[in-house]
């Protein structure tokens, strides 16, 4: 496995060669997944069988691959490609193509390429403090971890991981949320439980009651509620400790970066998104349809939103392994459309937010990886090292993810391939605020804000208004089960999970891609 102290480039010419190409891989393969089929691939676990593969070529030039942290790199810069392409570049330009503003999908292109690379950058300098600590959750970079220790230790570790590949992809086939089962095995089970309520709700709340939640405004009004307090929680935490208490967190955590980096960090995160804001809105045009005054609060407003969703797509994907962009985004949009945008300027922002939010949970999933890998921050200089290397892979990754959608995005969206999630986007962009909307905001904006405030640090509100928002009960009963067999069998379950949770997930993902990728020729 090589010296685990040792400090390795991520750019050393073999890992950029390998890496480059499973990244313009990973880059097409997910953008048309997501076009055609709608959902987008776990590129973590999928980089993590392509370093793996890599490592096991027997070749003199591949063998510096069996070092995991280099198989790390492999798998971070092939899952910053894929997430950049799919999640981020092709979710943004698809929008303004659903609403016949073409001309301005190469400019919308470059805007995501500067606001993922700006979130990569972020969650780089924000991983390991007191808001986003590595020894948190973060359960899908958990699962890569283990997936590349236990292919490179073999024996009963290896023997678990593919018992549960196994059973997640036969699980997989039935529908059986298997990575939903594998997730709450990793996680808090306060966040997840949260989600898996809400989920409940929304899926059989019309067939029970007659009233169809998913047609109603009252899942985006608890978001609004329940993010702003999670943020004022975020803020409060860094900003109110004295330098007595500062030091005595250092002393009992070890983090690598301080409440004043990361004060730092996050002021200088809305300049960046100030920047941003200017390029993209300057370059799709849409700031000569405003007036002055407008111009300034969409600026203002677009930088915000863009900080405001990194931090809570963040924490939810640090504390239940699920990253709610979509339901969050869709907020910023909706308070978009009271401001009074025009459609295309909502459309514009809408696309730029939704770039910064997803990449900024891949990244922190590949960071608890390297983490992991380097020996759980044992070793704090090689640790700093390793993930600004990760850092830098992943954006160079993210940068060739965003110019295959500026390559291919026309192709692919003309042949129909339109994610659901930006369709969604394009309507709602085009709707009018009326006073009804406004008061059913408002109004439930109260009881999402109660329950974020009561549930403090671990994002239940937040992620039991996502639950809300998305219509897939079938992953709440997937984790309510696996909830109450932890909590009635406690420990005894957990050690025979061990490792299996981690196939589940990659069983899962493994068998959702390929599938995908058979739909994608039948």
């Amino acid at each position: 496995m090589g010296n685990k102290t040792a400090k390795i480039k991520a750019f050393e010419p073999a890992t950029v060669f390998i890496g480059t190409i499973l990244a313009v891989l990973s880059a097409i393969v997910c953008m048309q997944i997501l076009g055609k089929v709608g959902v987008s691939a776990n590129t973590s676990i999928l980089g993590a069988i392509f370093a793996m593969l890599v490592s096991r070529i027997p070749t003199a030039s591949m063998k510096g691959f069996r070092n995991l942290e280099r198989q790390n790199y492999i798998q971070t810069i092939s899952s910053g490609a894929g997430f950049a392409a799919s999640n981020c570049g092709l979710t943004a330009v698809a929008i303004l193509f659903v609403l016949g503003e073409t001309k301005a999908i190469l400019p919308m292109a470059l805007g995501c390429l500067f606001g993922t690379a700006a979130s990569i950058f972020v969650v780089g300098k924000l991983y390991d403090s007191s808001i986003f600590p590595a020894e948190e959750s973060w359960a899908p970079g958990i699962a890569t971890a283990e997936v590349l220790e236990a292919g490179d230790e073999g024996g009963s570790k290896a023997k678990r991981i593919i018992e549960g590949i196994v059973v997640g992809a036969v699980g997989s086939h039935f529908k059986i949320p298997v990575a939903a089962i594998g997730i709450t095995f990793i996680t808090s089970i306060a966040s997840i439980t949260a989600l898996g309520i809400a989920l409940i709700i929304r899926g059989y709340c019309g067939q029970v009651t007659g009233f169809d939640l998913g047609g109603t405004y009252i899942p985006q009004g608890f978001m609004i509620g329940a993010g702003a307090i999670a943020l004022i929680q975020s803020i409060i935490s860094i900003v109110k400790s004295s330098r007595k208490n500062h030091e005595e967190t250092e002393k009992n955590h070890n983090y690598t970066v301080t409440d004043e980096q990361a004060r730092k960090t996050i002021l200088m995160s809305f300049g960046i998104h100030v920047v941003g804001a200017v390029l993209v809105g300057v370059l799709t045009g849409v700031l000569t349809d405003m007036s002055v005054g407008k111009i300034i609060l969409w600026i203002i407003w677009t930088a915000f939103a863009s900080v405001a969703s990194m931090m809570l797509v963040g924490m939810a994907a640090m504390y239940s392994g699920w990253f709610p962009a979509f339901a969050i985004t869709t907020i910023f949009l909706t308070l978009g459309i009271l401001m009074g945008f025009p459609p295309v300027a909502v459309a514009v922002l809408t696309g730029y937010i939704s770039s910064v939010g997803p990449c900024f949970a891949d990244m922190g999933y590949d960071l608890k990886t390297g983490w992991i890998i380097r020996g759980k921050g044992e070793d704090r200089e090689h640790e700093v090292y390793g993930r600004k290397q990760q850092v830098y892979i992943e954006i160079y990754g993210a940068v060739i993810g965003i110019i295959i959608v500026m390559l291919f995005a026309n192709v692919t969206l003309g042949q129909g391939l339109i994610p659901a999630s930006s369709t969604t986007f394009a309507t709602t962009c085009q709707a009018v605020a009326n006073p009804e909307l406004i008061k059913t905001l408002l109004i439930f904006a109260i009881p999402g804000a109660i329950v974020q405030l009561v549930g403090g640090k671990h994002m239940i509100g937040v992620l039991f208004a996502t639950g809300l928002v998305i219509n897939s009960p079938i992953y709440g009963i997937g984790v309510l089960v696996t909830v109450a067999a932890r909590l009635i069998f406690k420990k005894k379950i957990d050690e025979f999970m061990n490792c299996r949770d981690a196939g589940l997930i990659a069983g899962d993902g493994l068998y959702s891609f390929f599938a995908s990728l058979i739909k994608m020729f039948v």
